[in-house]
């Protein structure tokens, strides 16, 4: 059984995430809010994206609007988490009573979801004015709000529960647990969703919120156990931000670090509400061929994961691991373009697989950045993590934003022939938020350029340690 038990360490991956205080049955149990996360992005930045504007024919820009609204939620992460530290209940409870009511608010939004696009489509009338956008609006809000407020909660559950030496792989396995929910929850929902119908789309929506409500359930199912505050805890002070903030930004790189970041989760997150209308628009993909692309995003976003996971763990400098993320979405959105005029399917699914190992090679690089950036006086890694974590969400609702309007804009002037008859089509207004995103990759590549020089060559650690995603915030 010693043998078994040492063959199964080795071969079974994230094996050795488990520990004492949280065996590997009841991690992978705990896991499965991540797949119900994983399965409500699907939802909120795949499938109705292009719903709502290639069947219900709804203005890019509002559809941007709509799907940016849970991303800037984000920011406010960090104040749910540090809600959750100090939450106090009569039983002890941190982490359950967060997750329970984020399960609450996502099954809410999702359950009002379908209803609402609806009424926004104008396929059903109700004589209230912006009765649509309103509704619309305040279904993303509750989802966004629910599923923020679930992997948060979740994340911090799984980090009170392990050890120092096994936090990072339990986190690691958190985050491809999102990936695999995103994947699998893609492909289920793209063969539901083959013969599109108001109905159906009704019927997908609301049986996704039942099942998010039931995954979490089982998930957070004696988890947590009975730890009351003390009297000292409740009366301890706590650290000033400004204060925390100032050190933090002392470090001299924290700075260009964050605008880094910022600048380059906009140049990869302005397709995010266009990839799947440009492929059932221009390429003239079903709504399940298209629901598809999450799933490649996913498996390139993996494949940036396990890639970052080697060369870190060897000693490679992350910001040279960005700049081979940004060199990859150079070429993703290449491609991209490339598949419209040559007609050519296969380069659009190679590129949105691309775009997932750019954006996740990228990410993954940046946020080991923060990470391992010397802390200052009162600035730990959870007030970097919390940065990074804010300008990247915030970075990618305004891209969401700002790709959609600036599809139509261009749309409405190419198509009016003012530019000439060559540009006089639908997929210009696509290939100008692509060309300007390879401009945002290559601005931040301008970025990230005295970082690279300030790191130093690579070194090779004594001890090779894998990667670790602590509280990783998106």
């Amino acid at each position: 059984m010693s043998q078994l038990r040492r063959l199964t360490t080795r071969v079974l991956p994230f094996a050795d995430a488990a520990s004492e205080g949280l065996p590997l049955n009841e991690l992978l149990r705990l896991s499965l809010f991540q797949v119900s996360v994983g399965m409500a992005s699907v939802l909120l930045l795949g499938t109705l994206n292009r719903v709502m504007i290639v069947e219900l024919n709804l203005a890019a820009t509002i559809v941007a609007v709509m799907i940016a609204l849970p991303v800037l939620i984000a920011p406010f992460r960090a104040l749910l988490g540090f809600r959750s530290d100090t939450h106090k209940s009569a039983i002890g409870w941190k982490r359950v009573p967060y997750i329970w009511f984020g399960s609450l608010w996502q099954f809410g939004g999702l359950a009002l979801m379908p209803f609402a696009l609806l009424v926004l489509g104008g396929d059903v009338y109700i004589k209230v004015p912006f009765a649509g956008e309103v509704f619309a609006a305040l279904a993303f809000l509750m989802t966004g709000l629910g599923l923020h407020m679930t992997q948060t909660a979740g994340l911090a559950l799984a980090s009170d529960r392990a050890t120092d030496e096994t936090r990072p792989r339990v986190v690691a396995l958190l985050y491809v647990m999102f990936l695999v929910g995103m994947g699998i929850s893609a492909l289920i929902i793209g063969g539901l969703l083959r013969n599109y119908t108001d109905l159906t789309l009704i019927r997908v929506v609301q049986g996704a919120a039942v099942v998010g409500v039931i995954l979490n359930l089982i998930a957070l199912w004696k988890q947590e156990s009975l730890q009351p505050s003390t009297k000292q805890e409740r009366e301890a002070p706590r650290p000033l931000f400004r204060d925390a903030w100032k050190d933090f930004m002392s470090g001299g790189q924290a700075g260009r670090l964050l605008v880094c970041v910022f600048v380059g989760t906009m140049a990869f997150n302005m397709q995010d509400v266009l990839l799947e209308p440009y492929g059932g628009e221009i390429l003239g993909l079903s709504v399940a061929a298209t629901t598809v692309l999450t799933a490649l995003w996913a498996t390139g976003a993996l494949a940036g994961f396990a890639l970052a996971g080697k060369r870190l763990a060897t000693g490679s400098d992350p910001y040279r691991l960005a700049a081979t993320g940004i060199l990859a979405g150079v070429c993703a959105f290449s491609l991209v373009i490339f598949a419209s005029p040559m007609q050519a399917n296969g380069l659009f699914y190679v590129g949105a697989t691309l775009i997932g190992f750019g954006n996740g090679l990228f990410a993954i690089s940046t946020l080991t950045a923060a990470m391992t950036m010397p802390a200052h006086g009162k600035a730990g890694r959870g007030l970097a993590l919390g940065a990074w974590g804010a300008a990247q969400a915030t970075a990618a609702g305004i891209a969401i934003a700002v790709g959609g309007g600036l599809r139509d804009w261009v749309n409405a002037i190419a198509t009016s022939g003012q530019w000439g008859e060559a540009l006089n089509a639908p997929s210009t207004g696509y290939s100008f938020v692509y060309h300007v995103e390879i401009g945002l990759l290559f601005v931040t590549l301008a970025i990230l350029g005295p970082l690279v020089r300030h790191s130093g060559p690579l070194t090779q650690p004594e001890k090779p340690q894998p990667i670790g995603l602590m509280d990783f915030p998106t």
